[in-house]
């Protein structure tokens, strides 16, 4: 079962220095049918303008991971992480007990373009974290990289929950093809191009909800990046 998430449908904020969409409930926006997908609480796309940022604020009991698409993104917090983070990386902040964290455009000419992502813990509680790896010399044209996950891996962010989250790459034409172990749930994020799953279409920005599928089949319909969460029960 494939329950699309379409772009145009996410919830809009425009705030001037942050053009933000929400594909789920998410500070003032509330939208009953789509509060989070399993595990995965929160997908924001920001577009951040230059020098422009969210300052210093508070967190707790959530993993939270930043992707950026373009730009630079300058991070901060009170575990004394101050860093970068550019496309081809990403970051795990584990909120735990509670953080405080800033987040800003590092150029003071260009946008930033990024997506926001929660997921639950595996437990309340737990000790705050940080975590940044480069997984760009690892992509492969028509392939799934794995950026985080729940086991342990040395090239990978790790993450206090049962998710593996990829990012794939697909050219146009191109193929690829994954298992999903029973009592698993998917959910794919499309950031650029555009691309089917299982014969369903997907735009840039959109995203789909899958349950009760053995293997997902994606076909590039140009050159498409996306995200894919593979989410335990």
């Amino acid at each position: 079962m494939i329950k699309i998430r379409k772009s145009e449908d996410r919830g809009h904020r425009d705030h001037g220095w942050l053009d933000t969409r929400h594909t789920f409930s998410f500070a003032d926006y509330h939208d009953p049918a789509h509060v989070h997908f399993g595990k995965l609480r929160v997908i924001n796309e920001d577009l951040i303008a230059a020098g422009a940022g969210f300052g210093t604020h508070p967190h707790r009991d959530m993993e939270i991971l930043s992707y950026v698409v373009s730009g630079a993104m300058e991070h901060k917090d009170s575990e004394d992480n101050g860093t970068v983070i550019r496309p081809g990386e990403i970051q795990r902040m584990s909120a735990g007990t509670g953080i405080l964290h800033s987040e800003y455009n590092h150029s003071k000419t260009e946008p930033l373009h990024l997506l926001q992502i929660w997921i639950l813990p595996e437990a309340r509680g737990l000790k705050p974290g940080y975590d940044q790896k480069r997984f760009d010399r690892r992509r492969q044209p028509n392939n799934l990289c794995l950026l985080a996950t729940g086991a342990s891996g040395e090239d990978v962010v790790g993450l206090n929950q049962d998710v593996d989250l990829y990012e794939g790459s697909l050219s146009a034409g191109g193929e690829i093809r994954h298992p999903v172990a029973v009592g698993r749930e998917v959910w794919i994020q499309v950031v650029a191009g555009s691309m089917e799953v299982n014969g369903t279409e997907l735009q840039a920005g959109d995203g789909c909800g899958i349950r009760h599928e053995t293997e997902l089949a994606f076909r590039g319909l140009d050159d498409s990046t996306f995200l894919m969460f593979d989410m335990g029960p």
